[in-house]
């Protein structure tokens, strides 16, 4: 049984609706169990549907804490897990981390295991409640048969920074995902600039993922009313949508980039994104793996990023991509810059994120943790 607070617009939902597809029959019997989407945010359930995974929903398994609603999500998960009783519980994410590993070890299950896609532990709470998280977290690592984190820079902040659990319970497996659309599309095929009437010849960047306080759209703004300044035909693609939108439009007239901005929404096929793409953003004050990132990659579309979370490990501390300092206008200016002048030939980045990001190599990663714990417990 795989549990997730939501299939919101982001990393983790594609990650768990594809290996709920890949670890199926004949070797396994899978079910997603998630909660339902707040309002405001892009729903990923049809791209769960789209491969044959039907979730499971327990309403109450939402992203926010709520003392009540959480044991009422404790509960029902029990007897979801009591019914079915599954060999391994692997949650993802903090909230269905917290409630589904109580759940399973209330129900005697086997082997749980948790991912962190990233940590909530910086930028998104005060202090008070970020004490909370990490009390939370630590009582729920040792409710664990195994952590994984999506990059070594992580499993290092977990284990050295926030002390969550021992660095030898911590096992680094880099996301998986179904990147064919992404290797396989040509640079420059102009359709997502045909479709919102974006010159050919106007430099393009652009930002992909929610528009929410994290993320710091408003950094990316500020390097864009920069790079405007030297470049005039420059043009920025904002992609997605949240919370912070009438914030950031707010900042867009207030830098007078209203002409050079375009707001696209959410955007189900985001290969002719990164296809017409001179660069991608990344202005996060914190990330796990964005999934942004190594599509982007394997498109061939160079990247410049906030040094933050697990995006040195992705970049290759800077071979793969620019790094810059976070809240650093002039730095992500002088990055977006630099790589429009001098675009970097993207073949060797396809390929590694091919090889290293493949969803069937991170399947079977996973096939042989499973089975290397329930050996140890003598289940298999």
């Amino acid at each position: 049984m795989r549990v997730i607070a939501r299939l919101n617009v982001g990393g983790p939902a594609i990650h768990v609706s594809l290996l709920t597809e890949k670890l199926g029959p004949p070797r396994y019997q899978s079910t997603l169990v998630c909660g339902n989407i707040a309002p405001g945010e892009g729903d990923m359930t049809y791209f769960a549907k789209q491969r044959g995974v039907q979730p499971v929903v327990i309403p109450e398994l939402g992203r926010s804490l709520h003392p009540l609603r959480d044991t009422v999500t404790v509960w029902k998960l029990y007897r979801l897990l009591h019914r079915l009783r599954p060999d391994v519980v692997h949650t993802h994410t903090a909230k269905a981390g917290f409630v589904g590993r109580v759940a399973a070890r209330l129900a005697g299950v086997p082997v749980i295991v948790h991912t962190f896609h990233g940590h909530i532990f910086h930028g998104y709470f005060g202090p008070v409640q970020t004490r909370l998280f990490l009390w939370l977290e630590r009582f729920a690592a040792r409710l664990s048969d195994r952590i994984i984190t999506l990059s070594e820079g992580l499993r290092k902040e977990l284990a050295d920074t926030y002390r969550i659990t021992d660095k030898n319970r911590i096992v680094v497996l880099p996301l998986g995902l179904d990147l064919d659309a992404f290797t396989q599309m040509p640079r420059r095929s102009g359709a997502f600039r045909q479709a919102w009437g974006i010159p050919t010849d106007a430099p393009l960047i652009g930002i992909v993922g929610r528009l929410v306080p994290v993320k710091n759209h408003l950094l990316f703004l500020h390097a864009a009313a920069q790079v405007q300044t030297e470049l005039p035909q420059a043009r920025f693609a904002i992609v997605g949508d949240g919370e912070m939108r009438p914030q950031i439009e707010t900042q867009v007239d207030a830098l007078g980039l209203r002409h050079a901005i375009i707001f696209t929404g959410w955007q189900r096929d985001l290969a002719p994104v990164y296809s017409d793409l001179d660069v991608l953003v990344i202005s996060s004050a914190n990330e796990g793996t964005p999934v942004s990132v190594i599509e982007a990659l394997a498109s061939g579309c160079p990247v410049a990023a906030t040094t933050v979370g697990g995006l040195p490990d992705l970049l290759e501390a800077g071979k793969l991509g620019r790094l810059v300092p976070p809240d650093n206008v002039d730095a992500l200016a002088q990055a977006i810059l630099q790589l429009l002048r001098y675009p970097p030939d993207g073949s060797q980045a396809r390929a590694l994120m091919r090889d290293r990001y493949g969803i069937d190599r991170l399947a079977d990663d996973l096939d042989r943790l499973y089975r290397d714990l329930l050996a140890r417990k003598g289940r298999l």
